[in-house]
């Protein structure tokens, strides 16, 4: 198999539960208590499902590295992560322009953001195609949290609005008392 024929797997993730209040900069919102749980809940789930990640791209905002950090400390493998401020509160369109520069060796991307681009991005990418029951997850609603995995074969480069599909869509919740 030629490495430009190669599956790869693509996670967006938006980021875990934010404060909503007593903040003057919306780039420096923490993670509330919640919001740190449920982004471990999303390591977790990662994990159970067998999914290791190659690399991050990650928005620069406080609320979605404290979600990665989450998603590490909970036993997810960590890889390496790019910060880069064009995915805060990028559109679909600027986020595949970043996905577009990802490492080509890697084989599993995650893409730690915002609404609404990543719940945008996550339904023109997949247009429909894959698992039905994801689609019809996705389309209650993307909230905080809520990871989309998609396939996609070809290089990273190479990807287009519409040429991915959807595996599984999940909202990531702790559900152990507080």
């Amino acid at each position: 198999m030629t490495r430009a024929a190669q599956d790869r797997t693509l996670v967006l993730l938006r980021h875990a539960k934010a404060e909503q209040r007593g903040w003057d900069d919306d780039h420096e919102r923490d993670l509330t208590g919640r919001g740190r749980r449920d982004a471990t809940a999303a390591g977790h789930w990662l994990v159970e499902h067998g999914i290791g990640v190659d690399e991050v791209l990650c928005s620069t905002s406080e609320r979605t590295q404290q979600t990665t950090e989450g998603v590490w400390a909970s036993g997810c493998p960590e890889t390496e992560v790019h910060l880069d401020r064009r995915i805060y509160l990028a559109t679909p369109e600027r986020l595949l322009e970043v996905i577009h520069e990802a490492d080509e060796d890697a084989d599993v991307l995650m893409v730690v953001g915002h609404a609404p681009g990543i719940p945008s991005l996550a339904e023109l990418l997949c247009d429909g195609e894959g698992s039905v029951e994801g689609h019809r997850k996705m389309a209650e609603g993307f909230p905080t949290c809520a990871v989309a995995v998609m396939q996609y074969s070809g290089r990273w480069s190479d990807l287009s609005f519409g040429g991915a599909r959807l595996e599984r869509f999940h909202v990531c919740r702790d559900t152990m008392p507080v």
